[in-house]
């Protein structure tokens, strides 16, 4: 070998080790010490990766977790826990623990251990059924993985469990099972990384939270709850908010005592039934209700039936009365361009069928009068003439089914989420509110060919994934995901998206009630990305026409 080459391998890996040696190592929290993993992530830095730090101790059943007894010696924290107990994809049989309540962080490093880095809360989205922290995975690839939020963005980010279906939110409405208990696993994480951040180098006066569908109402409500004061600095909301109608469950008994027939539960006396459903094989009080998916009878929202609840104690009042318990937090709020496609092809089949299904004005007509169930059917005719006034004489397949896509998007995120914002940037108080609408077309390969941004489409940008496996993204896909990294983790550094860590294409304006400023996200973002008045027309539709509906004797 000659000398020179020698010299090079010897400095190459001098560097290495000394990159490998930026670490926390062993890492002195509440209950214990632990110890995680160290990934090099280039030559100058490396990522400290923690999996499976219990934040609160097992929980009792239909109960709040108390806190973790902690443990002796040093926790090797190198693989992701069990999520909690749910269903499989088939509903035909369950997975996960009822010890389930552990926490995933990762730490970014350059040439020294990091020290007061924002921190960024991930919670997962699934219906309040079903999900996970690390999220789905293929192999060692894990959705949720944080390693590319963490390193490009340079924050510590955080995931956790929480408990879903009916072992996290079934309620009786009174003090026997109260519901929320998810809510409080949530509220419980977020408690534990406000105590216990700084020992891995974050931040705990800037603790952002981010989620996505249900995960993003919860955000929501985790804002607005009086639990959670002084803990949130800012929050992020994809496609959910409080306000969304399948957010809370408002008839909780009725599903409980449904739930105990379906099990041989007592019904009647909720004492007894509670009694009863902690002593049932948790299997088959999680399959006792599966999510119906074929001949409903109503829209599919209606079958999201474990959600949280208004308590009078974790969610005091309505949420749109809570917003003051936001004012100091900034907040980000969009909707995916398409997101109630996921729903409308459910509700209504032929949308995805491209030759064999044709889809009829009396379809849009039906679904309507399902979504407006509450208004008893007042506000069908109406809004059916709204959805259709721009129509030609003979509309198209492809202008019928645009039509039902776009009233599910309006109905279950876009109305909610404007209604969320303005009550935000009313009630703010030194905080900002900003809005998005994420239109980069689904990579799904499936029909129809005119879909937009799907809901969950924006996932796999937020998570890095065209960097993480780039054999499966366009470079242009790489540009959408580089953007959001950046414009999230920016907000997380400042709370404002468009100063920071990272460079952007655009400057970010801030929501008002008055132009409604929002950004468009997909790959050609520039200063025409920023627009005003989302749908605005539709929103005032909506929002004046129910009001007054509401009203109505």
């Amino acid at each position: 070998m000659a000398c020179w080459q020698f010299l090079c391998l010897v400095f190459g890996s001098s560097i290495l080790s000394v990159a490998a040696r930026v670490t926390l190592g062993v890492v002195e929290t509440e209950g214990g010490h632990v110890r995680g993993t160290n990934k090099l992530d280039g030559i100058f830095w490396s990522v400290d990766i923690f999996k499976g730090i219990p934040f609160a101790a097992t929980p009792k059943r239909f109960e709040k977790a108390g806190p973790h007894p902690g443990w002796t010696g040093v926790l090797k924290t190198k693989a992701f826990k069990p999520r909690c107990f749910q269903t499989t994809l088939g509903q035909n049989d369950v997975f996960g623990s009822e010890d389930c309540l552990y926490l995933n962080i990762w730490v970014p490093h350059g040439r020294k251990v990091s020290t007061n880095l924002p921190v960024m809360i991930w919670i997962y989205g699934g219906g309040f059924l079903a999900g996970a922290g690390h999220g789905a995975n293929f192999l060692n690839n894990y959705l949720y993985d944080g390693l590319e939020i963490a390193s490009r963005g340079k924050v510590i980010v955080v995931t956790f469990n929480y408990r879903v279906g009916p072992l996290g939110f079934l309620s009786t409405g009174d003090a026997n099972a109260p519901g929320n208990q998810g809510m409080w696993d949530q509220h419980m994480a977020i408690s534990w990384v406000k105590r216990n951040i700084a020992a891995f180098g974050g931040d705990p006066n800037r603790i952002t939270l981010f989620g996505e569908s249900a995960g993003a109402a919860s955000v929501s409500i985790q804002t607005l709850s009086p639990y959670n004061k002084g803990l949130i600095k800012r929050a992020i909301s994809q496609s959910g908010v409080a306000t969304c109608s399948w957010a809370v469950q408002r008839n909780p008994l009725h599903w409980a005592q449904q739930l105990a027939e379906k099990v041989g539960c007592p019904r009647d006396d909720s004492a007894a039934m509670v009694a009863c459903l902690k002593i049932t094989d948790p299997k088959a009080v999680t399959l006792a209700i599966p999510l119906k998916l074929i001949n409903l009878e109503t829209p599919i929202v209606f079958y999201l039936i474990w959600a949280p609840v208004i308590d009078g104690d974790f969610i005091p009042d309505e949420p749109k009365k809570l917003y003051h318990n936001a004012a100091g937090i900034d907040y980000i709020a969009g909707v995916n361009n398409m997101d109630g496609h996921l729903f409308a092809g459910l509700d209504v089949h032929s949308i995805n069928q491209a030759f064999l299904g044709k889809t009829y004005p009396s379809d849009l007509y039906n679904l309507i009068q399902g979504l407006t169930v509450d208004t008893r059917g007042q506000g069908t005719n109406v809004t059916y003439e709204y959805y259709t006034k721009d129509w030609p004489p003979n509309p198209s397949q492809e202008t019928i089914k645009r039509t039902v896509v776009e009233l599910e998007t309006d109905v279950l995120f876009l109305v909610p989420t404007q209604l969320a914002l303005d009550l935000h940037y009313q009630h703010a108080q030194g905080a900002q509110t900003f809005s998005y609408l994420f239109s980069y077309p689904s990579r799904a390969p499936i029909y129809p060919k005119w879909l937009g941004a799907d809901h969950t489409d924006d996932l796999q940008y937020v998570f890095g994934k065209p960097f993480a496996t780039p054999l499966g993204y366009r470079p242009r896909d790489r540009d959408v995901s580089r953007y959001m990294i950046a414009y999230w983790t920016n907000f997380a550094h400042t709370g404002d998206p468009s100063r920071g860590e990272s460079p952007v294409p655009t400057p970010w304006i801030h929501y008002t009630s008055t132009y409604t400023q929002y950004l468009e996200i997909n790959k050609d973002i520039n200063m025409n990305s920023m627009q005003q008045r989302l749908h605005y027309n539709t929103v005032s539709f909506w929002n004046q026409t129910y009001a007054a509906i509401e009203v109505t004797p």
